[in-house]
């Protein structure tokens, strides 16, 4: 088998025995040019002169707003969510061209009039706020106007600053609310008038004012903040100098490096696309400089930075939304969280190890290794994350948890000198903390659309029980199969709606369209066999994010092979390959709610992780082709069976996949044993 070595050989004979690239890192302006690419959140506009510095302060203000209200305590609900969305309305405007290609550096004459438009929609409420209370029950031609301009604001900028997949089902949805009546069989309904529809929409908390953007208006930005603040501490670097010192040496290292790092930067990070060009710039050229192919390289760092947004304490923010949407305590969701994201994990780690053995890929040489001590030099930079995990466990608000974040990562900060925020930095932190939250804030206005036309129709009621009976009549009355062809269902519609959009915004659109499917599903168990509403919500949210890996519209992937240069489908098939364990684990945690932390104790963890690593171990072997040797067709299949009977919950399924398991180990050491020259083959 051919070692393939990190560094360049000097002798030409030798070079002919090794596979290497050179390949550099990306500089800023290609890094800036990739996130543009694939991230339409980083298409913005670069203004200087008096327009830079209206939004200069436009960004300070809305950052200081949010901070104020976060300590002195927010404003009425209509007050605090209108005067969000006018900052952030009026922000995209001024950053967002309306299409690409268009000149970057001035703001054109209809977007300084929409500009206006958003200011006088959104301060609407602030100004007539009494008046509007007190005639909450209907609204005047003017009204509806305002109320028709604030749509149109609204998915206009959403478009600009998330895409157009979410304003599609999101027009899609209101065209359903106005044509009730005309639409086919269950689906119909009244139908809302033109009056009914925008005050749903903009003059009570349902619509656009509804709970997602409360919860932007609030949790969110506070740690979007947290995050920029952290950010300006140098921890992104640290995380990978972290993680090449942890894995770097090992079988594989870069492609270890990638999957820990990207575990690390998925606690700050709120975008896949964002994690992939950040942590992808720096380990997809050390994967292919090791040896590694590289459509397999993108498939690496685009899984693992998929998987960072199930990353427990941030989540993409969307931990923050599953409170409300949920009902369930943040803590209570984060912890749920830990052991999916361990085993996904795993799973990819493993993968990552059987293909570098298969290879006969090699770690960092040490002069490419960070020196552990100065590694733990900068440890402190981690004490900010523990901070606020802490903080949470012991009951703080989140609001405050996310202030005292902030102060935390500026005081951490000042123990050394290259880490130290400086008032510069602040300023920094402030700015980039606004403008990361402006798609975040416009996707949760725009998917305040989409919950509430489905509260006013009662549509996802309808859609939970019209895949349940669909399946029920497919499963010719086997309450079992009933069960998965639902959840396969389920599975099949968050993966479609989750493509192409943020993880606040998927998370949204999951929950309401497809989660009521498997709530349907409880009206057909017995009680105590009831679904968790955690589980059930989990189950959503991991689909819709591995929809970034998942062909045909895999934004990670895609943006992976800007990095490395392989195909882009080929990069997304590695990818979800890679990620299988994303496909098996919610299914796990349905059937098996203990996976989650609920009602268990620690045997029963236990036992469950070692089942479910040692089944990832089987799966890994069987999908790369490679265990202790080279594994034949027949050996693959074995090893994916022994894989799948091991994760599935269920003490019979548990002892058939260990049986196997043992047997397979058993006759390969055998098989070593007796022709050693297997080993390498």
């Amino acid at each position: 088998m051919t070692q393939k070595y990190p560094n360049k050989p000097t002798d030409p004979d030798k070079a002919r025995d090794v596979d290497f690239a050179e390949e550099a890192e990306l500089n800023p302006e290609e890094h800036a040019a990739l996130l543009e690419q694939f991230d339409v959140e980083s298409r913005t506009r670069h203004l200087t002169g008096i327009m830079g510095g209206i939004v200069f302060v436009a960004l300070i203000s809305f950052s200081l707003f949010q901070i104020y209200t976060g300590v002195f305590g927010q404003f009425t609900a209509y007050i605090q969510r209108t005067v969000h969305l006018g900052f952030a309305l009026s922000l995209i405007f001024f950053l967002f061209p309306a299409k690409r290609g268009t000149a970057r550096n001035h703001v054109p004459w209809y977007d300084l009039i929409l500009i206006l438009l958003a200011i006088f929609v959104c301060g609407y409420w602030p100004m007539y706020y009494e008046t509007l209370v007190r005639h909450v029950g209907t609204i005047t031609g003017a009204q509806l106007v305002i109320g028709s301009l604030a749509i149109l604001l609204t998915l206009e900028a959403t478009r600009r600053a998330v895409g157009l997949p979410i304003v599609i089902i999101s027009v899609a949805f209101l065209l359903y609310a106005y044509f009730g009546q005309s639409m086919p069989g269950m689906f119909a309904h009244r139908g809302l008038t033109e009056h009914q529809l925008v005050k749903a929409m903009f003059f009570i908390t349902e619509g656009i004012l509804g709970t997602p953007l409360q919860v932007s208006s609030t949790y969110i930005f506070l740690f979007l903040l947290f995050g920029s603040f952290l950010v300006q501490t140098g921890v992104g670097n640290y995380f990978n100098d972290l993680a090449v010192s942890i894995a770097g040496k090992r079988v594989g290292g870069p492609a270890k490096v990638a999957v820990f790092s990207s575990a690390l930067q998925g606690t700050i990070s709120g975008s896949s696309v964002a994690n992939v060009v950040t942590t992808g710039s720096y380990t997809i050229p050390m994967m292919k400089k090791l040896g590694y192919n590289k459509n397999f390289a993108g498939a690496v760092e685009a899984a693992a930075s998929t998987g960072g947004q199930i990353m427990p304490p941030i989540m993409g923010a969307a931990a923050f939304l599953m409170i409300e949407f949920a009902g369930v305590p943040y803590w209570d969701i984060a912890k749920a969280a830990t052991i999916p994201a361990l085993l996904y994990f795993s799973g990819i780690w493993i993968m990552t190890h059987l293909e570098a053995k298969r290879t006969g890929l090699l770690g960092l040489p040490d002069d490419q290794i960070p020196k552990m001590k100065v590694v733990l030099k900068r440890m402190h930079l981690l004490l900010p994350i523990v901070i606020i995990v802490l903080l949470l466990f012991k009951g703080f608000s989140i609001e405050r948890t996310a202030l005292l974040g902030i102060v935390s990562a500026i005081v951490v900060s000042l123990f050394l000198k290259d880490t130290r925020i400086t008032l510069p930095k602040i300023i920094e932190a402030l700015t980039s903390g606004a403008r990361t939250a402006l798609g975040v804030a416009a996707a949760c206005a725009c998917a305040g659309i989409i919950v509430g036309v489905v509260t006013k129709t009662g549509l996802g009621l309808k859609m939970g029980n019209g895949l349940l009976d669909m399946a029920g009549v497919l499963a010719s009355g086997n309450l079992q199969l009933q069960i998965l062809l639902t959840l396969m269902f389920t599975m099949v519609t968050s993966l479609i709606i989750g493509m192409g959009s943020p993880t606040t915004a998927n998370y949204i659109i999951t929950s309401t369209i497809a989660l009521p499917a498997i709530v349907a599903i409880n009206h057909v168990l017995p009680a105590n066999e009831a679904i968790p509403i955690l589980a059930a919500h989990m189950f959503v949210f991991y689909f819709g994010i591995v929809a970034d890996i998942t062909p045909p519209v895999a934004l990670a992937a895609f943006a992976a092979t800007g990095i490395s240069g392989g195909a882009p489908i080929r990069t997304a098939v590695n990818a979800t390959k890679l990620a299988i364990a994303a496909f098996i684990i919610p299914y796990m945690f349905v059937f098996q709610p203990q996976l989650l932390l609920i009602d268990t104790n620690f045997v029963e963890v236990i036992i469950m992780l070692i089942t479910a690593i040692t089944g990832m171990i089987a799966i890994g072997a069987g999908l790369i082709g490679y265990w202790y040797f080279k594994l034949n067709p027949i050996l693959r299949i074995i090893s994916l069976v022994a894989g799948i009977c091991l994760m599935y919950p269920g003490s019979y399924t548990d002892i058939i996949g260990a049986i196997i398991f043992v047997i397979l180990v058993a006759y390969q050491l055998v098989r070593i044993k007796a022709n050693p020259a297997l080993k390498n083959s």
